[in-house]
C-alpha cells in the first residue's frame, strides 16, 4: 500500500497513480510497431545478415528461388524490382510459420519420426543451374527441415507451409509441389544421387492440425511446368517487360502487396511499372515508404502521403501537382490530394482540369 499525507501525496512527492500514465502511453501499437522494427534490425545484425535491414538488392534475370516458383509473374516482378509495397507483410503469419517449423515441427520429426538411424537437419543449402532457352537459369535457397542418415545426407526432405486451418486441403498446391522438386533437384545435383520423395507438410494455425502429403518426383511436371516457368519469367526480365497479371489462384491477388500499380485494387491505376509511388494512394504504409525514398534518394513524397505523414514531408521533399491545361506547378499544398485533384488555378477561371505529378510531366 503506498502511504500518503493528509494531502494525499506521497513521501517522493507524486500523486498516487501518477506513474501509471507513462506506462498507458508506451503502452501502445505506435510503440509496439517501433519495439518490433527495432528487434528485427538488431536480430539481423547479430545473426550477420544485416543486408536484410534495407531493400533487397535486384537479383540477376536468372536467379530464382524455390519458393517463388510458378507464383504470378507479375507480383514477382514488382517484388523484385524493390517496388514500393501498398501493403504490410503478414508479419504474424509468417512469425507463425517460423515458431511451428522451429517449435513443433522439428521436434515432432525429431523425437516422433526420426529412428536410431535417422535425424532431423535443420536446412541444406541448395544452388543449381538448368539450361534453358533462355540461357542458363540459376535455382538457390534453403530447404526446410531434412530428414539425414548419419552421415548428413538427405533421406527425406520436407517443405513446411502453415494455414488457418488444414481439414478443407484435398491435395497439395502446385508451386508447393514445385518448391519440393527443386529441392530434390539440388540435393539430387549436391550429393550425387537420385531423390525422388519428398513430403510437404501443412500446419492449421487454428487447431494446431497436421496434414502431410507424399510428393514424388515427376520429370514431366519438373521440366514441362517448372523450368519452362522460370524460362518465361527470366525471358519477361530480361526483355525489361512487365508481364501479364494472369496469377494461378486468386488468393494470390487478394493479398498482393501491388494490387493498386497492376490494377486490381480500387484505383484507377493499371499495368503500371515498377517505378514510383503512385499519385493519390494513401495506402501505403509508413515504413514501406521511408523504406522506399531511403532506397531511392532522387524520390519524393506524393502530396497524397505528406497529407498522411508530413512528419516526413521535410526530410524527403514533396513532389508538386502539375496542371496540363494552364501549363503550371501546384504546391501540393493548395490542392485536395485525394482521389483525382482539380487545379485551384483553373478553378478560379471557370474551368476544371485534373493535376498530376510535376515528375511525370517531365
Amino acid at each position: 500500500m503506498v502511504q500518503t499525507n493528509s494531502d494525499g501525496i506521497s513521501p517522493d512527492g507524486q500523486q498516487p497513480g501518477s506513474g501509471i500514465q507513462p506506462l498507458l502511453e508506451r503502452l501502445s501499437s505506435d510503440q509496439f510497431r517501433e519495439w518490433y522494427q527495432d528487434r528485427k534490425w538488431r536480430k539481423n545484425i547479430e545473426e550477420g545478415q544485416p543486408y536484410f535491414n534495407g531493400p533487397g538488392s535486384i537479383p540477376d534475370p536468372e536467379r530464382h528461388s524455390p519458393s517463388q516458383l510458378l507464383q504470378c509473374h507479375r507480383k514477382l516482378v514488382y517484388r523484385q524490382e524493390n517496388a514500393p509495397a501498398e501493403q504490410s507483410d503478414p508479419r504474424g503469419i509468417f512469425w507463425f510459420g517460423t515458431r511451428f517449423e522451429e517449435d513443433l515441427l522439428f521436434p515432432f520429426l525429431n523425437r516422433a519420426v526420426t529412428g536410431t538411424e535417422t535425424y532431423v537437419q535443420n536446412s541444406i543449402w541448395i544452388d543449381f543451374t538448368v539450361e534453358s532457352d533462355a540461357g542458363e537459369l540459376r535455382i538457390k535457397g534453403a530447404t526446410d527441415p531434412v530428414i539425414v542418415d548419419s552421415d548428413a545426407a538427405p533421406v527425406l526432405p520436407t517443405e513446411v507451409k502453415t494455414k488457418s486451418a488444414v481439414d478443407n486441403i484435398s491435395e497439395p498446391n502446385r508451386h508447393h509441389r514445385a518448391q519440393v522438386h527443386a529441392y530434390l533437384v539440388g540435393l539430387s545435383e549436391k550429393f550425387d544421387r537420385d531423390f525422388s520423395d519428398g513430403v510437404l507438410v501443412y500446419g492449421g494455425r487454428e487447431a494446431l492440425e497436421l496434414k502431410t502429403f507424399h510428393v514424388e518426383f515427376d520429370a514431366e511436371f519438373w521440366d514441362e511446368v517448372v523450368v519452362d516457368w522460370a524460362e518465361e519469367h527470366t525471358q519477361y526480365r530480361l526483355d525489361d517487360e512487365l508481364p501479364p497479371a494472369d496469377p494461378e489462384y486468386d488468393w494470390e491477388c487478394r493479398f498482393c502487396s501491388y494490387r493498386e500499380r497492376c490494377g486490381k485494387g480500387d484505383t484507377n491505376y493499371q499495368d503500371v511499372d515498377s517505378n514510383g509511388l503512385l499519385a493519390g494512394y494513401a495506402g501505403y504504409p509508413r515504413d514501406d515508404v521511408v523504406e522506399y525514398l531511403e532506397a531511392n534518394p532522387d524520390e519524393s513524397l506524393t502530396p497524397t502521403l505528406a497529407k498522411e505523414f508530413p512528419e516526413l514531408a521535410k526530410e524527403y521533399g514533396v513532389v508538386n501537382w502539375y496542371c496540363r491545361c494552364c501549363s503550371s506547378e501546384v504546391s501540393w499544398e493548395e490542392a485536395d490530394p485525394q482521389g483525382d485533384p482539380l487545379c485551384p488555378r483553373c478553378a478560379e477561371q471557370d474551368g476544371l482540369s485534373t493535376l498530376s505529378l510535376a515528375r511525370e510531366e517531365l
